[in-house]
């Protein structure tokens, strides 16, 4: 690593690990956190989301997408029916990604279309993941995983190179003399899993998401017929994208 990529390196991690500056608005999800965590009544998290209608409107929609596709085969019909199907797991995930893209519409070029272009991969890694469930539960070889955690996973699939992006946005903002972007995809080539782990670790994301992302890259293995990381490895795999390929 050249003396640039470390000076980098070490600037973007300290970016990474400013939970405010990376999630941006975070005036519902804070205390929405508070209230999963405190397994609040159902009332409570229902109240502490329809205060923001877009991520209500959001949670409806994201509830819908496993049923739209066919892997279950109820549909919530209101915010109440999806936050009591999704469960306080992937209601924060789901939360937290929409806040999380909000953010990223709000960078500067080239950055805004670099970064969009990894949230579009990761929408369409999702899509293949829910497609094979529902490809295995038709023929009678599907598992117990849910449909929800599956796509929860998946929106992650490229997170280290999403935050890694944004927090190096941020810093080129600030430097008087810009930073090439040849110098960031060194950086993501080269520290794509630490990049990773230090952006789960630091902006509070639930160590189930963190343990089957690595499963999911092929950086930790599991018995467990029933991961979702097992599934999204094969999509990631067929991809390319592995950190650790097959």
């Amino acid at each position: 690593m050249t003396n640039l990529e470390q000076q980098v390196l070490t600037q973007v991690q300290a970016i990474i690990g400013n939970e405010e500056q990376v999630i941006g608005r975070r005036g519902i999800l804070i205390p929405l956190k508070k209230a999963l965590i405190s397994e609040a009544d159902i009332r409570v998290v229902i109240d502490t989301v329809s205060a923001d209608p877009a991520l209500a409107a959001h949670l409806l929609l994201r509830s819908n997408t496993a049923q739209a596709a066919g892997v279950i085969s109820a549909k919530s019909r209101s915010v109440k029916d999806a936050l009591i199907r999704l469960g306080q797991v992937n209601i924060y995930r789901y939360a937290f990604s929409f806040y999380l893209k909000e953010r990223l519409d709000e960078l500067s070029e080239p950055y805004k279309k670099l970064v969009q272009g990894y949230w579009a991969l990761n929408e369409k890694i999702a899509t293949d993941c829910i497609a094979l469930l529902r490809e295995e539960n038709d023929i009678g070889v599907g598992t117990k995983i849910d449909a929800d955690e599956m796509q929860t996973l998946a929106l992650f699939s490229v997170f280290g190179q999403v935050i890694a992006l944004t927090a190096f946005a941020y810093l080129n903002a600030e430097l008087s003399r810009p930073v090439s972007l040849k110098v960031l995809k060194s950086l993501i080539d080269k520290q794509q899993q630490q990049l990773s782990l230090e952006a789960f670790s630091s902006l509070g994301l639930d160590e189930d998401l963190r343990e089957e992302f690595l499963i999911a890259h092929n950086l930790r293995q599991t018995q467990n017929p029933d991961s979702p990381g097992l599934v999204l490895r094969r999509v990631l795999s067929k991809r390319g994208l592995l950190i650790n390929p097959l």
